[in-house]
């Protein structure tokens, strides 16, 4: 198995979110060895690529800590790295089989990809609990937006706060947000600050649950963030989004995001690859 490691959300090293990537020649591993890798590699994400057709895939997803349905920078690292690979062409639509459905690819020099239907998840949500565990007593203002859980693949916590200085002041309880989000049924929280400098917001991701305390960058939880904007009436579709993420941790990203007529989105950005090997057995 051959083993890459990927920037996802920029085009230069050391930037966006890091991913593991590893092709396979044949049938997937056991699950067992797959989360061994996974946990080995030591990034948010890892993803086993099979090759079922000229550009078609079926593609897995494991954490340090399980596997997941989809991840949406895994997914731009995964496209990316089989186009400059040679294995498909510029230009190119590609089915990516996963365990959320069955994705389209558009392959170039930026990678989009399809979401899953986004839909919202109507579970009650202590809002006072979630805003103590995120932000403890430092925060006592929130702006009037509704918290809700989204889904676009993967169910995220849509948490609005005021602007971009109290989202950086965030220090979520880490242990707390675990608990809250098992019992939620849900990935983590997605804070965000909406803003007017070019970008559509300024967001945090936190997924402690899965071995994620933050994570610079989300095609998932960007693409349910769309889709909330879009049912609270603040982006009209057709409309084209740019969210800033990765600002605390020094390694800014940008994920586009398009929300199609019929309420569909895509997401995705650019990639760079940063290192290969090989995985012995």
């Amino acid at each position: 198995m051959r083993y890459f490691i990927v920037d996802a959300f920029t085009n230069e090293p050391f930037g966006g979110n890091p991913a593991g990537v590893v092709l396979l020649d044949g049938d997937f591993p056991s699950e067992k060895l797959m989360q061994q890798v996974a946990a080995e590699l030591r990034y948010s994400e890892t993803a086993f690529v099979q090759q079922n057709g000229p550009k078609e895939f079926t593609v897995r997803y494991f954490t340090p800590a399980g596997e997941v349905d989809l991840c949406g920078h895994a997914t731009i690292a995964t496209f990316g790295l089989l186009r400059q690979e040679g294995i498909i062409p510029d230009h190119s639509l590609c089915i990516n089989h996963t365990l959320a459905g069955d994705l389209e690819i558009n392959v170039g020099e930026q990678i989009m990809m399809q979401m899953a239907t986004p839909r919202a998840i109507d579970k009650p949500i202590d809002i006072d609990r979630l805003h103590h565990i995120m932000a403890g007593t430092d925060c006592d203002e929130w702006p009037q937006l509704p918290v809700e859980i989204i889904s676009t693949g993967l169910p995220d916590i849509m948490m609005p706060v005021m602007n971009p200085k109290a989202l950086n002041a965030l220090q979520p309880d880490m242990d707390a947000l675990a608990d809250l989000s098992r019992q939620l049924g849900v990935t983590g929280v997605h804070a965000f600050a909406i803003t007017e400098d070019g970008y559509t917001a300024h967001v945090r991701n936190f997924g402690p649950l899965y071995g994620i305390p933050e994570e610079s960058a989300t095609g998932t939880a960007n693409g349910a963030l769309t889709h909330y904007l879009h049912r609270q009436g603040i982006l009209n579709a057709p409309a084209e989004c740019r969210f800033l993420q990765g600002e605390a941790m020094q390694r800014p990203s940008v994920i586009a995001t398009s929300l199609q007529a019929d309420g569909n989105i895509n997401v995705g950005g650019q990639y760079c690859i940063i290192a290969r090997g090989e995985l012995l057995p």
